[in-house]
C-alpha cells in the first residue's frame, strides 16, 4: 500500500430495516413476532427501497437477514426490483430483541417497558418489554458484525434486519463501544449506509435512517415503536371484559 494514500479502501455496508408489520390484530390477537410478514404498506416500502438500489446500480455481494419472515420478504423483494440473483442467508445472531409476556405487564409500566429500551444511551441491564437486555442483545450482535468484517470476500452487503438491532450495529460504528443508543430513528424499509476498513474502529458513517418512500419524513414525529404500543394498548383494551 502507497504510505502516501490517505484514503484507505473501505467496503460498504447498507443497513436496512424490514418494510412495516403488523404485530397485533384489530381483533385483538397476538400474531407470532417471529412468524409475522409484511403488511401491505410494507411491501411497498422494501420495493421502493429495492427500487432506489437499482437506480444507483448497486450490487451486493451477500445478502443477509436475521431469519424472521419480515426480512426476508423485505430482502426477497429488494432483489427482485434490482434484479439480482443473490443466496439470502440467515444468521439467527441478528434477530431482533425479544420481548417477555406482554400480558404480565401493566398499563402505567407499559411505556417504560417498551419506549424506554430506546431512550438515549441505554445500559447494559435494560430489558425490553421485561424479556432480553440490551446488554445480551450486543453480546450476539456484535460479534456477528466482527465475523463479517473478517471475511474478505464481499464489497458490498445488504444486511436486512430490525429497528434494535439496527441500533446496536450504528452504535457501534459512531462510538467504536458496546453501547446502544436508542434514540435515533430507524423507520421501516429505511436504510444506512456504513463504510468499514481493515482495523478494528474504522468506521465511516455515511448516513442513518434514511427511508427511500419518504426522504425527508416531513410528518414523522412518534417513532415506530411509540406506535407499536399505541396499538397494543388498543387491542388489549379492546380485548377487556366490559
Amino acid at each position: 500500500m502507497d504510505p502516501t494514500d490517505i484514503s484507505p479502501p473501505r467496503r460498504r455496508i447498507y443497513l436496512m430495516r424490514h418494510g412495516s408489520v403488523d404485530y397485533f390484530s384489530e381483533s385483538g390477537r397476538h400474531p407470532d413476532p417471529d412468524a409475522v410478514g409484511l403488511n401491505e404498506v410494507g411491501r411497498d416500502q422494501a420495493s421502493l427501497a429495492g427500487l432506489s438500489f437499482a437506480h444507483a446500480g448497486l450490487h451486493f455481494d451477500r445478502v443477509i437477514v436475521s431469519g424472521l419472515a419480515r426480512t426476508i420478504e423485505t430482502a426477497r423483494r429488494v432483489l427482485a426490483e434490482t434484479r439480482q440473483k443473490v443466496t439470502i442467508e440467515t444468521w439467527p445472531d441478528l434477530r431482533e430483541l425479544r420481548a417477555g409476556p406482554l400480558e404480565d405487564i401493566p398499563d402505567k409500566q407499559l411505556r417504560t417497558a417498551f419506549v424506554g429500551t430506546f431512550e438515549g444511551v441505554v445500559p447494559p441491564e435494560k430489558r425490553f418489554a421485561n424479556g432480553e437486555s440490551i446488554g445480551e442483545l450486543l453480546a450476539r450482535v456484535h460479534p456477528a458484525i466482527a465475523r463479517l468484517r473478517a471475511d474478505p470476500n464481499w464489497q458490498t452487503v445488504l444486511l436486512v434486519l430490525h429497528g434494535g438491532v439496527n441500533r446496536a450495529i450504528v452504535s457501534l460504528a459512531l462510538t467504536g463501544q458496546p453501547i446502544f443508543i436508542g434514540n435515533m430513528s430507524q423507520a421501516p424499509a429505511c436504510v444506512n449506509a456504513l463504510d468499514v476498513g481493515s482495523a478494528p474502529n474504522d468506521w465511516v458513517v455515511r448516513f442513518i435512517g434514511v427511508a427511500p418512500y419518504d426522504l425527508l419524513q416531513a410528518h414523522a414525529r412518534a417513532t415506530t415503536l411509540e406506535a407499536m404500543l399505541l396499538q397494543f394498548l388498543k387491542t388489549r383494551r379492546d380485548a377487556a371484559p366490559d
